[in-house]
């Protein structure tokens, strides 16, 4: 059986669909009351009805987020058809702050499809809130409409004129709706009425092509014939061409209702709130400009609940709830169930499958991958399901036993309780991909570190005329106004300075030794760090371990029983665990990724492995707290497996601990969890098989040297949640196995956060909503001197509360039991500073409220967000500052970008530099955060990959030969000095910043497939390419050949070509086979090539060079010759 078959059902034999569609025939304002329609059975019949009938089909669920579940159902089971969603304006539904240009668009776009609708119908998903909204007239949108087509003629200053009639805002970069860009022949116009912006290019006064581009990469995506320019229908017209939806739709439309008197009851208050909230700001004078109400007031463009009424008795009307609310409804009974909980016990599942097959009913479990069938299959198999049973590949909002059509349909997120996700598309990724964009491009003024002469300030570029042709350079100042020009072929030894966060770091002078000095004790710190490492590493592979065997069918079921999905980082890196584990030696992996990205729950699965084959597991934690913590995790999480967990702590009274200890040495216990007293003395293992730590940087240096010797025998997992840098992972991996947890669990529910001025009131509703749900409550206040006055007014507002104070300045064993008495739920709200921002995991612990929100940095408010919404229970987070307006632009910005991406991945780490810098303090020791404020992280970094560099190849060479003949790389980089004229023109790319992005990126580029990729990028988004970029181009694959040969530097002048070899004397190079061989060819080639030496140097020289292609044939030449 597949979807199709099951969806024929609902069509041709089912009672229900053809009861709906007859009583519409027979009455086109006929009210239906379809009887509680258990889980995704409403969209079947949805489904069947439209495929049966035809027309508009109108869903208006209770709430967005029901919203966005059905839509998900219908885009499973119509996947050819266009399902659409219709939200409201604003950020968040019932609201008027702030309109969301995402939503705008996303509604322009679905009224549009309305109003020019070509296919037999349209299903459109919607929400009470959304409705209000007037929508303007058909033929008015398409008198504002600009159609452009491919081949037309067409003036591009025209379609300029009518797009800044229409609104539009000039900008250099199109990134939102509403904006437009010209550069030269090529015009980007990002349109209300179309997800993706478009590429106009014009020859002449030709449209030449028409493409869709990507607005975060700025690449083009596909070609189109023709394209529809929309404006916003938001703001651009005005009341008198508005109508309310119900008149927009076509007559036969089918309105359907989860409750019609609930929907009513939404529809007038959000009219009235809407006119207070309009009263209040125009009092207040606090109306954006660009806000729709700033044009029009409100009664203009929403609907009263009159129309509502006077709308929605033209249309048929179905209901399915459980009551119904709608005059003279005719009833239509589902004679259908949900789907029941089995708290993830598979024989129960079974049992139930079982006896609903001898009632006759097939069955289907819907599944949201393909892995997961395969979990299903192998599950039943091993536990002998004896029934007939098909597993579909699709994602369903929820299961339903439908008895009238003989049909079971289960989900699989529901049998393993995870939380499900629907999927409605999102703009937030633009602007966070403009956000970074900003954050790593230079502005004059930013500090940078230049590796040869240190750190000094940006200043632009500037345009040199070297020997009558003009080239580009980037000019930054020292110490005493000193200059230095940086050719825009050596941009990858700048870097823009970031140090501690605030703090500016001391300018260099140019020419003194103070930089070389800084460098050299760099060096050697860094040198004696990563020889540690990389020993520890190379004895490891020496040593002989215990070779796991592969997962049984345990581990399976245990991995199936996760309550989230496995993201694809977390996939990567349980199956890495498990290999390293199965190999001969002992593993020694880290497992690094942000909080509450699933790291536990990679230690839990290795932890299983190891006791299904009958070894022993220590996990070891920095403080009692995390002990206990993990203990529950543990316990929970392996409840219904064969496996003994316990703990030690100071709490235990010495006979627990003997009992323990004794458990321990005979092998009753499986999994023992505790601070570094579980590698004590006195702790004796029967067979100890595995060592998970969880941020191994917190422990003593004493605990760190035992686990050093424990590590080098017994298989290690270390987890930490301090992110570290990309940039470091790549230079460690010689030194140590890493996985990076990078993805937060899909099915994770975005924390709503929000931005709340000071307000009891609203601190006390706060509360009791989350504790009235059970749950707990973080408050951060970060000033210690008046925490206790912060949990008076608590108490005070919230007499029945208990409040516990917990901060930084108590004695440790303190502010553990302050801790420990949340974790055990003896206090229902937590006031407390920051400290809780690391480690802690409170799964029953939903909202946090942070007061004066706008003294933390972004970080730190990322990570307190972290705290909450650890379960599959909607979390909140409430950022307390004063109004928006008082506040200095960047805390503005901080906290409107903490409240706009509440979902949060990797990359928004790069706004965060402060972590990659304790990152890699932690990770190399604390020590090192001095030497990178001092000299800049991306030095550092490049500092540390040359000593790991050298340490591999010679000290260390034996344990890398493999890698080290891979590589050949004898020269880090190669300089060119040339008199071309080779740059990027002004008005080829006019903006500055982008200018040198594109330059830096260049400079970055590795091989010719990547030049071939940016070239193609320049073409599609700034037009043909100047002969100058050409020139640039040859450069850099002429770096490449001198790189590839054991050149450092390149002067091409006057048609002369000079290659300069390696100036270290005693260079590694000097002693290759390689080296010996090219001194043959240039004795043999006399005619050609000249070798020449200097005091200081070595170079190969050759005469009449035509041109920056002709030096690179010429080397490449070379290099050809000497390969054969």
């Amino acid at each position: 059986m597949d979807l199709q078959e099951i969806i024929n059902r609902y069509r041709q034999d089912d009672v229900r669909t053809a009861g709906i569609v007859e009583q519409i025939r027979k009455d086109p304002r006929v009210h239906l009351h379809l009887k509680g329609i258990p889980g995704s059975l409403l969209s079947f019949l949805t489904t069947a009805v439209y495929l049966e009938k035809g027309g508009h089909h109108l869903l208006i669920m209770n709430d967005q987020e029901e919203a966005g579940y059905i839509l998900d159902d219908l885009r499973t089971l119509l996947p050819g058809k266009d399902i659409l969603f219709l939200p409201d304006s604003f950020r968040k539904p019932g609201t008027f702050d702030e309109a969301d240009t995402n939503n705008v668009l996303l509604r322009t776009e679905t009224i549009n499809r309305i109003l020019h609708s070509d296919t037999r119908g349209e299903i459109i998903v919607t929400y009470p809130e959304a409705i209000p909204e007037k929508v303007v007239r058909a033929e008015v949108l398409e008198r504002s409409t600009l159609l452009i087509k491919k081949g037309e003629k067409l003036d591009g200053h025209f379609i300029v004129d009518v797009l800044m009639e229409n609104g539009f805002v000039r900008s250099d970069f199109v990134f939102e709706p509403g904006q437009y860009s010209v550069r030269g022949g090529i015009i980007d116009i990002f349109s209300f009425g179309n997800e993706l912006p478009y590429r106009v290019e014009l020859f002449d006064d030709e449209v030449e092509s028409i493409r869709t581009f990507e607005p975060v990469s700025q690449l083009s995506q596909k070609n189109v014939a023709q394209v529809s320019i929309v404006p916003n229908i938001q703001t651009q017209f005005g009341e008198s061409v508005k109508l309310p939806l119900f008149d927009c739709l076509p007559e036969n439309t089918c309105i359907w209702f989860r409750d019609a008197s609930y929907c009513g009851e939404v529809f007038a208050r959000y009219h009235e709130d809407a006119i207070a909230w309009y009263d209040l700001m125009a009092q207040q004078k606090h109306l954006a400009d660009h806000h729709p109400f700033a044009h029009h007031p409100p009664e203009a463009l929403i609907a009263s609940a009159n129309e509502w009424q006077q709308g929605i008795e033209r249309f048929p009307l179905l209901e399915f709830g459980l009551h119904s609310h709608l005059q003279h409804a005719i009833s239509i009974d589902s004679d259908a169930t949900p789907q029941p909980v089995f708290n993830k016990n598979f024989n129960l599942l079974l049992k139930d499958l079982e006896d609903h097959h001898r009632q006759g009913l097939d069955i289907v479990i819907f599944v949201s991958h393909a892995r997961q069938a395969e979990r299903f299959y192998q599950i039943f198999g091993d536990l002998k399901a004896t029934f007939p049973y098909v597993v579909l590949l699709g994602s369903l909002s929820g299961g339903f036993i439908d008895r009238q059509n003989k049909l079971l349909c289960y989900t699989d997120h529901q049998i393993f309780e995870r939380f499900h996700k629907s999927q409605v598309r999102s703009g937030f990724a633009r602007k966070e991909a403009i956000s970074i964009k900003e954050l790593l491009q230079l502005q004059p003024g930013d500090y940078v570190t230049h590796i040869d002469h240190g750190v000094g300030v940006y200043a632009g570029l500037e345009k040199l005329d070297v020997g009558g042709k003009i080239q580009e350079a980037v000019r930054l100042k020292y110490k005493d106004g000193d200059l230095l020009y940086v050719n825009i072929n050596s941009l990858h030894k700048i870097s823009k300075f970031s140090g501690k966060d605030g703090t500016p770091p001391k300018l260099n002078k140019l020419g003194s030794d103070a930089w070389e000095n800084l460098k050299r004790k760099t060096r050697k710190q860094v040198k004696d760090i990563a020889k540690d490492l990389i020993a520890l590493y190379a004895k490891r592979r020496a040593s002989k371990g215990f070779a796991f065997s592969a997962d049984s069918y345990l581990q399976n079921e245990l991995e199936a029983s996760f309550i989230y999905e496995d993201t694809p980082d977390q996939e990567k890196a349980t199956a890495d665990v498990k290999k390293d584990m199965e190999k001969s030696y002992p593993m020694d992996r880290l497992v690094c990724g942000d909080v509450g990205f699933g790291k536990t729950e990679i230690a839990i699965r290795a932890a299983f492995k190891a006791v299904t084959d009958g070894k022993q597991v220590a996990v070891l934690v920095p403080t009692t707290i995390l002990a206990s913590q993990h203990y529950r995790t543990f316990s929970e999480r392996l409840k219904d497996f064969p496996c003994n967990i316990d703990y030690l702590n100071r709490f235990k009274s010495a006979k627990e601990k003997k009992a323990t200890l004794e458990a321990l040495k005979d092998g009753r216990t499986d999994i023992i969890i505790g601070t570094h007293s579980i590698i004590g003395k006195s702790v004796q293992y029967k067979e100890l098989g595995l060592l998970i730590l969880d941020e191994e940087q917190k422990f003593g240096v004493a605990a760190k040297e035992k686990l050093r010797n424990l590590k080098a025998q017994v298989d290690t997992l270390t987890l930490t949640a301090t992110p570290i840098p990309r940039t470091l992972q790549f230079s460690l991996m010689g030194a140590r196995d890493l996985s990076i947890i990078n993805t937060p669990p899909p099915n994770r529910q975005p924390v709503t956060t929000e931005l709340k001025t000071f307000d009891a009131e609203f601190i006390r509703d706060a509360i009791y909503f989350e504790i009235y749900r059970n749950g707990q409550v973080y408050f951060i206040h970060n000033r210690v001197r008046d925490i206790e006055e912060i949990a008076r007014l608590i108490r005070q507002v919230c007499p029945d509360v208990s409040v516990g104070v917990a901060h930084g300045q108590m004695e440790g064993e303190e502010l553990e039991e302050h801790m420990l008495r949340f974790i055990d739920k003896e206090y229902d709200v937590l006031v407390c500073t920051n400290i809780v921002e690391s480690g802690l995991d409170i799964p029953n612990a939903n909202t946090i409220i942070i007061n004066n929100a706008h003294f933390f940095g972004l970080s730190d408010l990322h990570q307190l967000r972290g705290r909450v919404g650890r379960s599959n229970r909607k979390a909140y987070c409430y950022l307390i500052a004063p109004a928006l307006y008082t506040l200095p632009d960047d805390s503005k910005k901080r906290l409107r970008t903490i409240e706009q991406f509440a979902e949060l991945g990797s990359g928004f780490h790069i706004a965060m530099r402060d972590l990659d810098i304790r990152g890699a303090g932690n990770l190399l020791g604390a020590e090192q955060s001095g030497f990178i404020t001092d000299i800049g992280y991306d030095t550092y970094h490049k500092i540390l990959d040359e000593a790991i560099r050298e340490l591999k190849q010679n000290e260390f060479r034996e344990v890398f030969r493999e890698e080290i003949e891979e590589q050949m790389d004898f020269v880090q980089d190669v300089q060119i000095d040339s008199d071309l004229e080779m740059l990027i023109p002004d008005d080829y790319i006019n903006n500055i910043a982008e200018r040198m992005a594109m330059y830096t990126r260049l400079d970055n580029v590795r091989n010719e497939q990547e030049l071939e990729a940016f070239r193609q990028e320049l073409q599609d988004r700034f037009g043909r390419i100047p002969p100058q970029v050409d020139e640039l181009f040859q450069a850099i694959r002429l770096r490449w050949v001198a790189k590839d040969l054991g050149f450092e530097r390149i002067i091409f002048k006057l048609r002369k070509l000079r290659c300069y070899f390696p100036e270290n004397q005693d260079a590694a190079y000097y002693e290759t086979a390689f080296f010996q061989r090219f001194l043959q060819y240039i004795a043999s080639q006399k005619a050609t090539l000249h070798m020449k030496q200097t005091s200081r140097h070595l170079l190969l020289a050759m005469d009449q060079v035509h041109g920056m292609e002709h030096a690179r044939k010429l080397l490449e030449k070379i290099r050809l010759d000497l390969r054969n």
